[in-house]
């Protein structure tokens, strides 16, 4: 059959342990002088803000630490941190930590070198031009913020979650450091982690997959199913933890290039509504969200089912893959998350609004490999209750 297909990212990647060191050679290869730091303010208090500061003491350089970004990160903070990087004349914009403070970093760059506000630049290509120069620095195996054109938030007065969509948020570098991850609590690094194989799996069973997209998204499976379990449990564990942010990086790579599916539609109404972290959410429905595409994606699930390390020279079509969903079921249960929506807060009356809230979030849907009325998404969530 023939495919036509495009594929993009971030500019430049540079992964390696130790690569965190050599960040201001990255900044003068950017040619920033002013750099603006972006950083969870947890992450910060945990040992970061003493180690930017000896990090810059060393290139004699002085820096602007922008360290309110929280969790589920409100719209409101990349407009407060656009401000800030104007009033520092910042040149370069530097995201360290999880999704939160990357989506909050790469939002504040377009946005003070558009002098625009953040929400008018929510959707897709309502940027109108390049943002300042950004570096984003993963610090979990989780997102793949690092290497997507894509910022999500909180918008507090719809109780809803909005993303930014444009090239123009694709990092100029994106630096993966393992030891950065090292540090990550085995709670973190399981949810973050199944954050990643569920982007990995959805861009591959997504309608948009193309076969460079497909390539990146079994691989980000094959590592992160080998080597996730490791990293919770065991996670000084460096050669794990390398092969789990390399799955994470793939991972990244293929969503942003086949983009998501169901899950992530699902999803978003749970942050937005009560709160819960997206890898959470993501990894609370999962298992659901298989489970009702497996009709649509029969083929795909079963070739899943294969680089999960599952047995599968003898079985079905159908056996295979469902398989599949048993063999996530276990990588969920075996780094320790037995939450359902029911332990997460979620009331079971708010499913037909959270389903209504879900079918706004239209382009993961479109990308499923099966049609979701509805009625399909307040199953899901009964399903994952």
């Amino acid at each position: 059959m023939e495919k036509t297909f495009s594929f993009t990212g971030a500019k430049k990647i540079v992964f390696g342990s130790g690569s965190f060191e050599k960040l201001g050679e990255y900044i003068d290869e950017l040619g920033g002088k002013r750099p603006m730091i972006v950083i969870d303010k947890n992450l910060a208090d945990a040992g970061y803000r003493g180690k930017i500061a000896a990090l810059f003491e060393g290139i004699g350089m002085t820096y602007t630490l922008y360290d309110r970004v929280e969790a589920e990160p409100p719209l409101e903070l990349a407009d407060e941190g656009a401000k800030v990087a104007l009033k520092t004349k910042s040149d370069i914009v530097i995201g360290i930590g999880g999704g939160s403070a990357m989506d909050t970093a790469k939002a504040i760059s377009v946005i003070a070198a558009n002098k625009g506000k953040a929400k008018d630049y929510l959707g897709l290509n309502n940027i109108p031009g390049p943002g300042l120069p950004k570096i984003m620095i993963p610090t979990t195996a989780g997102t793949g913020s690092e290497v997507t054109f894509t910022s999500v938030f909180i918008r507090s007065d719809l109780k809803k979650k909005e993303g930014m969509n444009s090239p123009y948020l694709y990092p100029e570098i994106a630096l993966l450091d393992p030891v950065l991850t090292l540090s990550v609590p085995p709670s973190v690094t399981a949810s973050t982690g199944v954050d990643a194989f569920c982007h990995a799996l959805e861009s591959y069973t997504s309608k948009n997959a193309s076969p460079m997209s497909e390539m990146f998204s079994l691989e980000a499976m094959e590592l992160i199913a080998s080597s996730l379990r490791t990293c919770v449990h065991n996670g000084d564990d460096i050669v794990a933890r390398e092969a789990m942010l390399l799955g994470s990086l793939y991972a990244g790579l293929g969503l942003a290039n086949a983009g998501v599916t169901a899950v992530h539609s699902l999803s978003y109404p749970l942050g937005g509504k009560y709160g819960i972290p997206h890898g959470m959410a993501n990894t609370v429905l999962l298992p659901a969200v298989m489970q009702f595409n497996l009709p649509g994606a029969i083929e795909k699930l079963a070739i899943v089912s294969e680089v999960m390390g599952e047995a599968v020279e003898d079985l079905s079509l159908r056996e295979a893959a469902d398989m599949a969903v048993g063999a996530v079921e276990e990588l969920i249960h075996d780094c320790d998350i037995n939450d359902t929506l029911e332990t997460l807060g979620v009331e079971r009356e708010d499913f037909p609004e959270l389903a209504e809230m879900a079918m706004t979030v239209a382009r993961p849907l479109a990308n499923n490999p099966r049609t979701v009325t509805v009625e399909d998404a307040i199953e899901i969530y009964e399903d994952a209750f």
